[in-house]
């Protein structure tokens, strides 16, 4: 049985599963699928195709799964999927996606805080963390276990790598690599994020790996293929190295911090101008 206040309107159609808590003056569309154990906190608004798996929580005021602000949109079927475990705290805003059966995404076990807007075509992994305020454009990507501090905004199409810590009041333009803590406008990299690191049981011998990699990427004045030829040859082919790679040679949109050194993905995509968060 769920616990459902008469004054919620729920259009036909939409699937309620077991023991889910809705409070009153939510608004759930018919397309919409709530899974077992989800509670949803007065206010709350959700459209679309929208999932929410089990045991998330939908705070007062939060609106889900509401048209694409992507001005390209022509009214395709998109999608929204919130994660187990997930918390949407006040007033957070997520659109749906643009492109056909497309999907914006929102891992598991992850805490999105109050005013968060997140955009179409986002991917954020599991474990994320976005402190209130902060803002993600469409197609951007975040990685497992990154945490995004207070009233940042991220560019379209940027990507946050997994474990990396991102400073509140900053400006993310770029790529953020994995593993990394900074912050600021201009953006500053300040290192490993070593605390993180610690608390998730990276032994020393990662950390020491991961450290050199950021001394060869960061602080050598080394180009980017230069870096990478260095971490190759002189870093163990640990896991945390192969992916700190595997990000670097990907990026479309250079490396937050070495903007200016021009990589062979950067010269096929050149970087867009810097456009409001949508």
């Amino acid at each position: 049985m769920s616990n459902i206040h008469p004054q919620a309107y729920i259009e036909d159609g939409a699937k309620i599963g077991k023991n889910v808590t809705i409070e009153p003056f939510v608004v759930i569309k018919k397309n919409v699928i709530i899974e077992d154990n989800v509670v949803i906190k007065s206010n709350a608004y959700i459209d679309g195709f929208t999932t929410i798996k089990k045991n998330a929580v939908i705070w007062p005021g939060a609106s889900i799964g509401t048209k694409t602000q992507d001005l390209k949109y022509r009214g395709e079927k998109t999608f929204v999927e919130i994660g187990e475990n997930t918390e949407i705290r006040e007033y957070a805003t997520i659109n749906s996606s643009c492109i056909e059966n497309s999907k914006v995404k929102i891992g598991n076990n992850c805490l999105i805080m109050a005013y968060c807007h997140i955009a179409h075509n986002c991917q954020i992994g599991n474990y994320v963390v976005m402190s209130n305020s902060a803002m993600l454009a469409g197609h951007v990507i975040i990685e497992d276990f990154a945490v995004i501090g207070g009233m940042t905004p991220v560019h379209q199409f940027s990507r946050i790598g997994t474990h990396a810590m991102v400073g509140g009041f900053s400006r993310v333009s770029n790529d953020v690599p994995p593993y990394t803590i900074g912050g600021g406008y201009p953006y500053r990299m300040g290192g490993l994020n070593l605390v993180g690191l610690k608390r998730r049981g990276f032994s020393l011998e990662i950390r020491n790996e991961l450290a050199k990699a950021f001394k060869f990427t960061y602080r050598l004045g080394l180009r980017l293929d230069e870096a990478l030829k260095m971490i190759e040859n002189e870093t163990k082919p640990i896991d945390e190295i192969i992916h700190w790679i595997e990000f670097c040679k990907s990026s479309k949109r250079g490396l937050i911090g070495l903007e200016g050194i021009a990589t062979k993905n950067q010269q096929k995509h050149p970087l867009e101008p810097l456009s409001i968060v949508k």
